[in-house]
């Protein structure tokens, strides 16, 4: 209810009219004049003896007093206004009436008599009641409308589109104590409306009130919202705009490219995106692949996980998305349409052959240039390579198709398969050398080795401080398979015999790539520690190649931070093409088998130079339980193998090794060194100078070795068997440790007490 809505109870009669100014003014002038005379009249009239002037000063006086007392017995609505009037009026005749009558009463003229009636009238004059009377009556009459007008108003109550706008803004518990005004639909058969976001007086609108929060409120995409400043007005109050209609259109009409850049930037870039910052530069749309050229911020590297990435652009596979990057702040996106390296051709001859710089086509990149594979660095050197892959991933026709390489660019191929020939038959008789068995391959590694030492010999005495190719001798490349079965913890083979071969691979990593000698270390899993000098061996794979196929995740993780600068997620390869977690999920929720598709084998991550990206070798069609494309590659060129002199050095060390490897394998912990060292004059040629085959590792003998050890000159007391041992020496041990390695060596059997503190050993006491 409002002032301009209220209609007093009174009739229009009943309320009179406010006066004029100017007849304010006259009727107040007559009325001041007729309180003095009033006044006056009351300061003289007592000491008269005019009897009617005293009834009549008397008799007004009572008159307005009953009159008052009529008012208060009436009960008209009117009534509180009319009796307020009615005794403002009466106030200056009681009070002259009053003062006359006390006069009139009293004998004689007093002071007070004269100042009484003068304060009367001149009050009764500054008052002017009957003037100003007007004016209370009405102002008591409309008084109920203007308390009415001063209540605060209630809000119209807004119906329709509008009104229910504003009532699910208001229940909504995220908007808090804002409100929304000024909506404004944009069309009458469409959800678009802009509105204004009121905040509380001397109240900002909440940060927390952005696009997400609007758009969760209204149940529209996030993309459909816009807010900004309000021109001329501070942050109390924030335009919005929600366009639900609006942007799906946008979408439906949108150019794909538009389409891909709105994408980037609402799932990626955005503050909230997998990746804050990084901007889509360019892109090119193909018939069956999308190409993204994107950039990290300023001072920031590039890192772009592939899942989060997958998931955020809308790919059910991520197989069909590919990650390249410059280890620095660029990098390129591709995502296909099918998976790009379902089907790669078989290898020719041309692809096998190196360029200038040492490079060959292994098979081929996902986007369609060919896989590069150096055999040979010309700055460096000889290589170092992993190869790492589960069965049926495709590790032995990498293998093989590198071996093949080798001889067609005249490289000496050695092979060494710990897994009994059975990985690489392809290769035996078709390289210079063949070692199948784990001894086997021992001794090829210790052959390799000493081949490598001949090199180093004749280059210091040459004084030569690198390798040239052909000039001397051809390089040459080891190629160990199966390593896994050799230096495995859980291989089962003594350790002696695992910390050979792992010290000779580690040796060769330090003068190997000098001579012109490389390796080439592959298994079904491989673990850098168990590579002797895992740090040698790591950097010097990071200037070769990595081949990382199917394996479990963990491997994966584990070459992934041993290999790469982890700038691309490197992810584990499934075992089809095309087979999704989805349709895993889908096959578990239904109870239905998994759908199978197209194999992965030969699928892999190539690493190089800390940047891996995906690749696939070049396939092989088996035939009768063999590969006849590769043996016909190895084929084509003639057998390339050490020079006369190297041979001699490799066929003698292996010899030589192959009774070390096999007495380690056998328990022998010092490898049968005697036996070597007895043998090896009658087996060298008087000019072959010393052994080049690396020793095993020496055994640490113990204490009851010692002791027997001490005994091998004769009997002894026990105080010089002490002393013969080291006992109260620094590191020596103890008397009573010495005293019970006697005791253990005489229930063995092995030494015998002859006297008291007198000992021998049992096979050389005199029996008598």
């Amino acid at each position: 209810m409002t002032a301009e809505t209220f209609t007093p109870a009174t009739t229009a009669a009943d309320v009179r009219p406010p006066l004029s100014p100017t007849a304010a003014r006259h009727l107040a002038t007559v009325e001041r004049i007729a309180y003095g005379a009033a006044g006056l009249a009351t300061a003289i009239g007592p000491s008269t003896d005019l009897w009617q002037l005293h009834a009549a000063a008397l008799g007004t006086g009572a008159g307005v007093l009953w009159r008052l007392w009529t008012r208060t017995r009436d009960r008209e609505d009117d009534y509180g206004p009319r009796l307020l009037t009615s005794c403002y009026k009466a106030l200056p005749v009681l009070g002259l009436s009053t003062a006359y009558g006390v006069a009139l009463a009293t004998p004689g003229t007093a002071w007070w008599e004269i100042a009484t009636s003068t304060v009367v009238a001149a009050a009764s004059a500054v008052a002017v009641p009957l003037t100003r009377s007007r004016g209370l009556r009405r102002a008591a009459d409309t008084l109920p409308a203007v308390v009415a007008a001063q209540e605060p108003a209630e809000a119209p109550r807004r119906d329709g589109y509008e009104g229910d706008l504003a009532r699910h803004w208001a229940a909504s518990p995220v908007t808090g104590t804002t409100s929304l005004a000024h909506i404004c639909q944009y069309h009458p058969g469409r959800p678009d409306f802009e509105a204004v976001i009121l905040a509380q007086p001397g109240e900002a609108v909440p940060a927390s009130l952005d696009e997400r929060a609007v758009a969760a409120v209204f149940d529209v995409p996030q993309e459909a919202v816009r807010l900004a400043p309000v021109p001329g007005y501070g942050p109390g109050r924030i335009a919005v705009c929600v366009a639900p209609a609006e942007f799906l259109a946008r979408q439906q009409h949108q150019a794909p490219g538009d389409q891909l850049a709105a994408l980037w930037a609402a799932k990626v870039s955005a503050p909230k995106g997998i990746a804050p910052g990084v901007e889509l530069v360019d892109h090119r749309i193909e018939a069956d692949r999308i190409v993204m050229r994107v950039e990290a911020p300023d001072t920031q590297l590039l890192a772009l996980p592939r899942l989060p990435l997958a998931r955020a652009l809308g790919v059910e596979d991520p197989e069909l998305l590919m990650i390249e990057t410059d280890g620095m702040a660029n990098g390129v996106v591709t995502l296909y349409r099918e998976h790009p390296l379902l089907t790669v051709r078989e290898a020719t001859a041309d692809d096998l052959r190196m360029d200038r710089h040492g490079r060959i086509a292994i098979g081929m990149r996902h986007d369609g240039r060919p896989a590069r594979w150096p055999l040979y660095d010309p700055e460096l050197g000889a290589l170092t390579d992993l190869l790492v892959g589960a069965p049926g991933s495709g590790k032995s026709v990498t293998l093989l198709t590198l071996v093949a390489a080798e001889r067609i660019n005249g490289i000496v191929s050695v092979v060494a398969d710990a897994q009994d020939g059975m990985s690489l038959p392809e290769a035996e008789g078709r390289v210079f050398h063949f070692g199948a068995g784990q001894a086997e391959s021992a001794a090829t590694l210790a052959a390799y080795s000493a081949v490598a030492s001949y090199r180093q010999e004749v280059s210091a005495a040459n004084g030569w401080g690198s390798f040239t190719l052909g000039a001397p001798w051809q390089l040459a490349i080891l190629t160990m398979d199966e390593i896994n079965r050799m230096l495995a913890v859980d291989s089962g083979l003594p350790a002696p015999f695992r910390k050979w071969v792992a010290g000779m691979l580690g040796a060769g990593q330090i003068t190997w790539r000098k001579v012109g000698m490389g390796v080439r270390i592959a298994g079904q899993s491989i673990h850098l520690a168990d590579l002797g000098d895992s740090e040698k061996i790591r950097a010097n794979a990071k200037n070769g190649s990595v081949w990382l196929g199917r394996v479990n995740s963990s491997m994966t993780r584990s070459m992934a931070s041993d290999m790469t600068t982890g700038t691309v997620e490197i992810t584990p390869i499934p075992k089809y093409f095309g087979v999704t977690g989805a349709a895993e999920l889908d096959a578990a929720w239904s109870g239905e088998e998994a759908p199978t598709g197209p194999v992965t084998a030969g699928t892999a991550w190539l690493i190089q130079s800390g940047q891996p990206y995906l690749s696939r070798v070049w396939r092989a069609v088996k035939g009768n339980r063999t590969y006849p494309s590769l043996i016909g590659l190895m084929e084509s060129a003639p057998l390339v193998g050490f020079t006369p002199q190297e041979a001699d050095v490799f066929r003698r060390a292996y010899d030589e090794a192959l009774t070390i490897a096999v007495a380690l394998l056998e328990g022998d912990e010092d490898g049968g060194a005697s036996h070597a060292t007895a043998a090896r004059p009658t087996e060298q040629a008087p000019d072959a100078g010393p052994s080049r085959v690396p020793a095993p590792p020496a055994t640490a003998r113990t204490l009851p070795d010692l002791v027997l050890e001490a005994l091998a000159a004769g009997q002894l007391r026990t105080r010089e068997i002490r002393k013969a041992v080291g006992a109260g020496t620094d590191g020596g041990p103890s008397s009573g440790s010495v005293d019970n390695a006697l005791q253990q060596l005489q229930d063995k059997g092995l030494v015998v007490r002859i006297a008291h503190g007198v000992w021998a050993r049992a096979d050389q006491a005199d029996p008598s």
